[in-house]
């Protein structure tokens, strides 16, 4: 069973993050857990999306795609960590959550802006743990 932490001795979420974010998850035995290696924007077939959107979306297909075949969803996600290379991209990152990953059981998130990935082209990687 999976308990979203918000207790009144920590500050309240603010309403802009109510649904993409909480302090914390517990998740309670038995249950199932699956930590995802960071997803990159890199599609199945053609080139890399040269764009910070594209990319997070194609990363958020892999992640999908990765808890689909785990049979997860959205509202199973327990963390999400997202690295950025660009602070500038950071308030469009939060539209993409607010559209594509907004539920009424937010994970516990940590977002970071680093000075590069794998491949000076990435732009944004997507680390997830999940459990049931």
């Amino acid at each position: 069973m999976l308990t979203r932490l918000s207790p009144s001795t920590v500050r309240p979420v603010p309403p802009q993050f109510a649904g993409i974010y909480t302090h914390g998850t517990r998740l309670e035995a038995p249950s199932r857990l699956i930590a995802l290696s960071g997803q990159i924007g890199i599609p199945l077939e053609g080139p890399t999306p040269p764009d910070f959107a594209g990319q997070c979306h194609q990363a958020m297909d892999h992640v999908e795609a990765l808890l689909n075949a785990s049979d997860m969803g959205l509202a199973d996600i327990l963390r999400v960590t997202y690295y950025l290379t660009r602070p500038d991209d950071l308030p469009e990152l939060s539209a993409i959550r607010q559209s594509r990953w907004r539920t009424d059981t937010p994970p516990a998130v940590t977002t970071l802006v680093v000075a590069g990935l794998a491949s000076p082209e990435l732009l944004v990687e997507i680390e997830v743990l999940a459990g049931v």
